[in-house]
């Protein structure tokens, strides 16, 4: 099998000739820019600085030659901006980081800092804006600032929630069908991080890409809304969806099947223990809404769908498989609720699960190689039974993950491949 032929295989539950594997073909499968400068060094690549392609979570391009040596089978393709409204090609130049790193960021990627030296990025790069963003002098990646106006529950209107959700333009639709001619020939399967799908995702609701966000943009207050202001979410979730079938609509025109999965919200539903909401909120306030969107995209096209919630959602996967997802992610394997046998015998058979190869809050950033070997092995023994599974870890690999462990995980991997599947 080529690399897509591997990756149709396994989300169609059949099994593939070996495990498929992503790393960096969405903003919640990827690599933080300081580790992939030391996975390059460890495997002798070219010293250049790291591309970030997503800044927010400061996650760094994985180019051709990395994505050989790590056995890459799937290609993101990501909007023409990125959460910041910046233009994500064309330009680059060079930034050094807090950590002394030099990575290149777009041309429009313009910061100040505040008065406590904390760099602060600006909407669509405009520095004369309010920041939108954090970086502490301490960390690896941006925090949302909230910039939430007084709410007036009388005056709430939900088109200001809907600012950033419009129709798609001709200029992205170009974009996209440039995107798709220039990755489609490599054997490769194709995601797609079109945007503009998604309901309620936490990281969206501040509005990083607007200068004067309005509606409700405190994350707090959001939360609170799906029970304080159930209508006036319902209201935006069904004008979202409108919005987003006329953009998809248009999209499968311009790109057709030559993409093979859609990236559709990332939404999180689970704390570390539990749900943020109880399922019957679930299926009142989100379930309608996905399945629409479901329901168009396996009756227009072949595309594979993708849903991200973090945490315990094991209550909630019946509910994600009734809406029509084909894919969940990250498989969290350390949440309650989240053992990997129970959910590959429960669910198996009905959706796939894309990552949950390796525990990344502790084993991955704070074990031994050998602890890491161990779940590695463990977690593909399990997963990967009659397909249903591509490799990733659990959520992005964060900047200070130790070197030998990335390398333990890839080594234990391959070599379960080929005792496996030759």
């Amino acid at each position: 099998m080529n690399s897509r032929e591997r990756v149709l295989a396994a989300l169609n539950h059949q099994q593939p000739d070996r495990i498929p594997v992503d790393f960096g073909a969405t903003p919640v499968t990827g690599i933080h820019v300081l580790a992939i400068e030391n996975l390059r060094k460890y495997f002798g690549l070219e010293e250049r600085p790291v591309r970030v392609v997503e800044p927010y979570q400061m996650l760094g391009e994985i180019d051709d030659e990395l994505m050989d040596v790590l056995g890459v089978d799937v290609i993101g393709l990501c909007p023409s901006n990125n959460m910041f409204g910046i233009k994500n090609h064309g330009e680059w130049k060079e930034f050094k980081t807090f950590w002394g790193q030099t990575v290149l960021v777009p041309k429009d990627f313009n910061t100040t800092t505040d008065d406590h030296g904390n760099l602060l990025i600006h909407p669509e790069g405009d520095t004369s804006a309010a920041a939108s963003a954090k970086m502490p002098k301490a960390s690896f990646f941006f925090d949302a600032l909230i910039r939430q106006e007084p709410i007036d529950d009388s005056k709430l209107n939900v088109e200001d929630n809907l600012e950033e959700f419009t129709p798609i333009s001709d200029e992205d639709l170009d974009y996209w069908k440039n995107e798709i001619h220039r990755v489609k020939n490599t054997g490769k399967a194709i995601i797609a991080n079109m945007g503009g799908t998604a309901f309620g995702d936490i990281a969206l609701v501040p509005g990083l890409n607007l200068k004067d966000p309005k509606g409700i943009r405190d994350i707090a207050e959001w939360y609170m809304s799906i029970i304080m202001r159930p209508d006036y979410v319902k209201e935006l979730f069904e004008k979202q969806s409108e919005v987003a079938i006329g953009n998809l609509t248009k999209f499968y025109a311009t790109v057709g099947n030559q993409i093979d999965a859609i990236f559709i919200c990332g939404t999180d539903f689970g704390t570390q223990d539990s749900q943020f909401c109880g399922i019957d909120t679930l299926r009142e306030m989100y379930l309608p809404y996905y399945k629409k969107l479901n329901d168009w995209i396996h009756k227009h096209t072949t595309w594979k769908t993708f849903k991200h919630s973090c945490g315990a959602i094991e209550p909630f996967l019946q509910s994600f498989i009734d809406a029509g997802f084909d894919i969940i992610n990250p498989v969290q394997i350390n949440a309650n609720g989240m053992d990997p046998q129970h959910l590959k015998d429960t669910y198996g058979d009905r959706i796939a699960f894309w990552g949950g190869g390796v525990d990344t809050q502790k084993v991955l950033a704070f074990g031994t190689p050998d602890d890491v070997k161990k779940q590695v092995f463990s977690e593909c023994e399990i997963l990967s039974k009659k397909g249903g599974f591509v490799f990733n870890t659990v959520h992005n690999i964060q900047a200070n993950v130790p070197t030998e462990n990335m390398i333990a995980m890839l080594d234990t991997l391959r070599n379960y491949n080929q005792r496996q599947f030759t």
